[in-house]
C-alpha cells in the first residue's frame, strides 16, 4: 500500500528589508522549540490558495488576497520516518492587517529573520523550501 501523503501549503510572508515571518512552535508535540514558516494541511476540498489564506489568517491575524499570493516553489518530501508531504510554498508582500500570534496554544511567538540568514532552529522542510526559493528553484524532490 502507498504511504499517505500530506499535502502542507507554506506562506512566506516578506518586508522590504529581506526578512521573512516565522514562528516559534510550542506544545504541539512536533518540533516544539524550532521555527516554522505560517502553515498547515490542506484540508479536503480545499484549494491550495484557499488553504494559504486560512492558514495566514488563524495562525497570524492577517487577511491575504488570493491574487497577492505567488506560487515560489513546491517540494516532494519524506522525512527520516518515512512520511511523505507534498509542500507549496507561496510568498506575499501583500497583507492586511499586522501579524500577530493568534495560535498562542500551538506557538510561543512570532518574529522576523532574514530569509537568507535562517537561524539553525529552523524547522528543515520549510528551511529547504526557503532555500529552493531564494535560488529561483520551481521543484525539488527531498529524501528519495
Amino acid at each position: 500500500m502507498a504511504p499517505h501523503t500530506v499535502i502542507d501549503v507554506m506562506i512566506i510572508m516578506e518586508r522590504s528589508d529581506g526578512s521573512i515571518l516565522l514562528a516559534e512552535r510550542s506544545g504541539t508535540g512536533f518540533a516544539d522549540g524550532m521555527l516554522n514558516l505560517p502553515s498547515g494541511k490542506v484540508e479536503q476540498g480545499e484549494s491550495v490558495i484557499d488553504a494559504a489564506v486560512r492558514e495566514a489568517h488563524e495562525e497570524t491575524g492577517v487577511r491575504i488576497d488570493p491574487g497577492a499570493l505567488r506560487l515560489v516553489h513546491v517540494m516532494q518530501y519524506r522525512n527520516a520516518q518515512g512520511r511523505c508531504r507534498i509542500g507549496w510554498f507561496f510568498a506575499t508582500a501583500q497583507w492586511g492587517g499586522t501579524p500577530a500570534n493568534t495560535e498562542p496554544h500551538k506557538c510561543a511567538g512570532l518574529s522576523w529573520h532574514r530569509a537568507d540568514q535562517l537561524p539553525e532552529h529552523t524547522v528543515p522542510y520549510n528551511a529547504l523550501g526557503i532555500a529552493h526559493y531564494l535560488k529561483g528553484e520551481p521543484f525539488s524532490v527531498h529524501g528519495w
